[in-house]
């Protein structure tokens, strides 16, 4: 009788098939509080590196767009305002909790977004679709990262872009104080503002377990990405991978 399959959801070790739910009940519990959160804890510099990703995304008039994990909305309303009314932009998320406050989110700014709760391992899409296909913070909370990145090459276009924002490896001389600031005020202040100190705990732990920008370059490579490109922001605390489908 074989074992079941393990993996790693922060420091812990669960079976593959728990994971999914356990990521789910961190941000069902954080996603009323989540933007707050994000610009303390950044001291509001993931705006500056979404910016920095919408940017080189280049969307423009009549684009398909995919952002995947895109929770609360932040790159899919910049994208559905570039795309303009001949463009589609999708905004996907596996948590129900987050897609619903990113959809009311974009309703209350007027933008009327397509959106569905996706797996981005399983995506719902037809292959060679999007222009441009986008994760931000989301890819380190997947089972199977290479299947999603598999599927993000799937679907979008040849010629098109697929680009991971997330938590990278820290210039090594800023890790003793980023540590310090990761596992001591970080779950301090997810217990103070979202009254939830151990998702913010899963948090930094998820970072630490998070493949480096090399490691994640070739993943990339290997799911059929060419001229895959790393930007490091902020010493490398986050790193943009940007790859293109020829």
């Amino acid at each position: 009788m074989t074992s079941a399959k393990t993996t790693h959801f922060g420091y812990e070790t669960v079976a593959e098939d728990e994971k999914a739910a356990k990521v789910a009940g961190v941000f069902h519990s954080v996603a009323q509080k989540y933007d707050v959160m994000n610009d303390v804890m950044s001291a509001g510099l993931h705006r500056l590196w979404k910016a920095f990703t919408i940017a080189r995304a280049g969307v423009r008039p009549g684009y398909k767009v995919l952002d995947i994990a895109g929770g609360t909305g932040d790159l899919a309303r910049s994208f559905t305002k570039s795309a303009g009314q001949t463009g589609e932009v999708w905004l996907t998320d596996i948590n129900e909790s987050m897609l619903t406050v990113g959809r009311d989110r974009l309703i209350n700014d007027g933008l009327l977004v397509p959106v569905a709760l996706a797996d981005a391992e399983k995506l719902p899409f037809p292959s060679d679709y999007f222009n441009v296909v986008t994760v931000a913070f989301g890819l380190r909370n997947m089972t199977h990262k290479e299947a999603a990145l598999a599927e993000m090459y799937r679907v979008v276009k040849p010629g098109g872009k697929v680009m991971v924002l997330e938590f990278s490896k820290v210039w090594e001389p800023l890790k003793p104080i980023y540590d310090a600031y990761s596992f001591k005020v970080l779950p301090w202040l997810g217990s103070k503002i979202a009254g939830d100190a151990d998702s913010y705990r899963y948090l930094a732990e998820s970072i630490r377990m998070h493949p480096d920008q090399e490691t994640l370059k070739a993943m990339m490579e290997t799911a059929g990405l060419e001229r895959v490109q790393v930007f490091n922001l902020a010493a490398g605390m986050v790193a943009l991978h940007e790859g293109i489908k020829l």
